[in-house]
């Protein structure tokens, strides 16, 4: 039995979606956007939930999936999703070229153009070491704070880099410290 698929979604009034096909359309006060609903999962919307009913026991593997998906594009078109980066080190700072483009300077010979996909948005902090990376698309939002933290990963040793903001590090021990 799914545990996650037998969830309800809570539907804002504000909150619209369509099934064409194997594709929800989600549409809220943020925009609109897509999820991929599994052949043999339907949707029904009961009381102001939404649940994600499957056909038979066949499906039972990808009924948690469906739930999640469309879960996932009702939150985005709601509340948004975002994720926190933090840039630490000397010298490490992020700054917002125009609308679609973060130019990072992380120690490395040049700066680092970042090119931002759309439905993204980034947010910089005046100190220039903080970065908020904010959309409706939740894969896309993590997808594009992965590929920053990307640009230089945090350092075992000295703990610097791009960080997500609830991330843990643990610092490793120099040669001095091994004996």
């Amino acid at each position: 039995m799914s545990r996650i698929g037998l969830k309800p979604i809570p539907m804002a009034s504000t909150v619209k979606y369509t099934v064409n096909g194997n594709i929800v359309e989600v549409t809220g006060p943020k925009g609109q956007t897509n999820a991929l609903l599994p052949t043999g999962i339907r949707l029904e919307q009961k009381d102001g939930f939404l649940h994600a009913v499957r056909d038979n026991d066949s499906q039972k593997a990808v009924h948690g999936l469906a739930r999640a998906l469309v879960f996932n594009a009702v939150e985005g078109v709601t509340n948004g999703w975002k994720k926190d980066l933090d840039i630490v080190g000397i010298g490490y700072r992020a700054e917002l070229k125009g609308k679609d483009m973060v130019v990072f300077t992380l120690g490395y010979s040049h700066p680092i153009e970042f090119p931002l996909p759309t439905g993204i948005t980034v947010t910089i902090d005046p100190k220039q070491t903080h970065v908020t990376v904010e959309g409706i698309d939740r894969q896309k939002v993590g997808q594009v704070a992965a590929d920053m933290r990307s640009l230089r990963k945090p350092d075992p040793y000295k703990n610097k880099g791009v960080r997500y903001s609830d991330e843990k590090l643990k610092k490793k021990v120099g040669k001095t410290g091994s004996k």
